[in-house]
């Protein structure tokens, strides 16, 4: 592993753990399954379940199942829409259900440096929650670096930064402008020729206009299914 790698993790690894001084914080559990299933040759249905859980919030305080249909329009470039169903939890009570249209562009390999290579995707999501008006739209820029372990290797370590941008005022998403960001450091490795495993830490920052912001140290498992 050259010098320059190292210092790359290092780096990420500091940033994730860093806690601001004045922050609410949380530890919890997010566990994601999914599937994909290959249509034709560029068409893919794909079908995930994500599981939240916190102790600051009395377990489960969420789930997020999303239906998405992906083209592949070349080699490196996937559009993808769907539908995301969205109920959330409190002490075990329902607190809000929430339903999202979501579209993205994903960009594969768009840079390649220090033994690994970079990604990138945009999605816009709009949301609507029930017994609440308006449509809230947001943007979720999202930038993956994947370095493997050894060349031609399929383990990986996987550092990416998703960051949420709202992008007008309703009456549940209350501010403009950068509303948290997720930091994720992870391993990811194959267990079969259609199973893999990530497995990692998830640094989720909340900021809170006129408030304390808040920080959720997350332990972050995914197991994904290609069909």
């Amino acid at each position: 592993m050259s010098k320059t790698t190292s210092l790359l993790i290092l780096t990420a690894v500091s940033a994730l753990l860093s806690t601001p001084a004045h922050a609410r914080e949380d530890e919890q559990l997010w566990a994601t399954a999914s599937a994909t299933f290959k249509l034709t040759d560029k068409w893919r249905l794909s079908q995930e379940m994500t599981s939240r859980f916190s102790d600051n919030r009395g377990g489960l305080y969420e789930l997020e199942a999303v239906a998405m249909a992906s083209l592949q329009l070349n080699r490196n470039l996937t559009a993808a829409a769907g539908y995301v169903f969205n109920p959330q939890y409190s002490d075990g009570d329902l607190t809000a259900r929430e339903h999202r249209l979501r579209e993205q562009i994903t960009i594969d390999n768009v840079a390649r440096f220090g033994g690994g290579k970079l990604s990138a995707r945009i999605r816009l999501e709009q949301r609507w929650r029930e017994n609440a008006d308006g449509t809230a739209w947001r943007a979720r820029p999202y930038v993956k670096y994947s370095l493997p372990l050894r060349k031609a290797g399929k383990t990986a370590l996987v550092f990416s930064n998703e960051t949420f941008i709202n992008l007008q005022n309703t009456s549940f998403q209350r501010a403009e402008g950068i509303d948290r960001m997720r930091n994720l450091i992870a391993l990811s490795t194959p267990l079969s020729k259609r199973l893999g495993l990530e497995v990692g830490y998830l640094n989720q920052h909340g900021f809170v206009r006129n408030g304390e912001d808040t920080v959720d140290h997350s332990a972050s498992i995914a197991l994904s299914l290609t069909l």
